[in-house]
């Protein structure tokens, strides 16, 4: 597979910054508030296009591509552990050091974005360093176990859809917390926002990905998966190994049909209106979990099938330079968004249809894609990414081409 003067893998690198366009695209159309909406919360009415628009970036896009992003967290880890491995070093101590350096990052983010997703890997990733030496089948064998929502089916036992941190139900949008929350961010300060963020937001966060949602778990899976990934040189051998996706892309397509009638068959069955008090209603969801794996499974399939295309690596090359630059982006993505909707900025929040924040979305991928290409034509790393990869080494690192 064609590498980059620094011996860096391009299609993994464009990868990376397709599945970065896709939590971009989510983020935006969800305006930032990482939350449930409250029933006042949009101050336009969509019309049948958005309302089209938001149903076709839930079904494919929603729960997808962040799918990616985590696969290529375990990825990446695979490739820093193997590349140390073969210099005769045990990076596990430097990577413990490198992962505590990215929840500080995430934190900063955090109070941004409640809905952060770097802490959570800083917090998940630990766990990945006891699974670099198992076997592939072992690893395989965890990962479906998390995948499959196992623990969550463990938290509802315990605690239904409560809370574990005393919070009001999911269920109930408009809750006094929940409308709090989102009239801080519509007319609060930028310190207000910070505040609320820092504490309640993120164990609010926390909720979410422990509790009935099971995200905690999902990532974990998805973090094993990448690890696997790495482990069998997929990205290494892409052109090698297009046989062996072509009968992973139909074997996907089939679990995502199944998925997909099983998840219509419990809801179907269960009592109405859905409130997740019932057994059925928690299979039906966990069923849509595995509809959501099958389609991640169908797009990374698909994504390499058409890179290792000499006009397809043409294309979607357009997104490595984004990919390189993916911690930075990320963050900046998120100021950029609270800045334009949060009451600190410009105040859009509630205000804009779904197909203009869809169009925003876009823009800010393209923009930030181009400068990633011009930046990276005079450095070597995004800000970040030099900040990040500096103090983890404890030297600082050469920045200018």
């Amino acid at each position: 597979m064609k590498k980059t003067s620094s011996n860096r893998i391009i299609i993994i690198d464009a990868l990376r910054g397709f599945a970065l366009g896709g939590v971009a695209l989510v983020h935006m159309t969800e305006q930032y508030i990482a939350s449930a909406p409250t029933e006042g919360l949009m101050e336009v009415t969509n019309n049948t296009f958005d309302t089209v628009l938001s149903g076709a970036i839930g079904f494919f896009i929603i729960g997808k591509f962040f799918a990616l992003f985590s696969i290529l967290f375990g990825l990446s880890f695979f490739i820093q552990m193997d590349s140390a491995s073969k210099k005769g070093q045990n990076f596990a101590g430097r990577f413990l050091w490198r992962v505590f350096l990215l929840f500080i990052i995430g934190y900063i983010h955090q109070i941004f974005y409640k809905g952060d997703i770097l802490t959570i890997y800083a917090l998940l990733a630990p766990f990945l360093i006891p699974f670099y030496k198992v076997k592939n089948n072992w690893i395989l064998l965890v990962a479906g176990v998390f995948l499959v929502s196992i623990p969550r089916f463990i938290s509802y036992a315990l605690l239904g859809t409560d809370s574990a941190f005393g919070f009001p139900s999911f269920m109930d949008f408009n809750n006094e917390i929940n409308v709090t929350y989102i009239e801080t961010l519509k007319k609060g300060s930028i310190l207000d926002v910070f505040s609320i963020n820092a504490t309640q937001g993120m164990l609010q966060k926390m909720d979410f990905q422990i509790g009935f949602f099971a995200r905690f778990y999902l990532t974990f899976g998805y973090f094993l998966i990448g690890l696997w990934l790495g482990k069998i040189g997929l990205f290494q051998k892409a052109k090698e190994n297009v046989p062996k996706v072509k009968k992973w892309l139909i074997r996907s397509i089939v679990f995502f049909i199944i998925a997909l009638v099983i998840t219509g068959g419990l809801f179907a069955l269960s009592p109405q209106p859905v409130d997740f008090q019932n057994w059925l209603h928690v299979l039906g969801i966990n069923a849509y979990d595995w509809s959501n794996i099958g389609l991640t499974a169908i797009i990374l399939c698909s994504f390499i099938l058409i890179f290792v295309k000499k006009r397809g690596e043409k294309v979607l090359s357009f997104f490595a330079p984004y990919g390189r630059m993916a911690l930075t982006n990320y963050v900046l993505q998120s100021i950029i968004g609270t800045s334009i909707l949060f009451g600190w900025g410009l105040g859009y929040l509630g205000k804009l249809q779904t197909s203009y924040l869809f169009l925003m979305a876009i823009a800010l991928i393209s923009i930030q894609s181009l400068l990633s290409k011009v930046w990276l034509t005079h450095f070597r790393y995004g800000p970040l990414e030099w900040l990040w990869r500096s103090a983890t080494l404890g030297k600082v690192q050469p920045f200018k081409k």
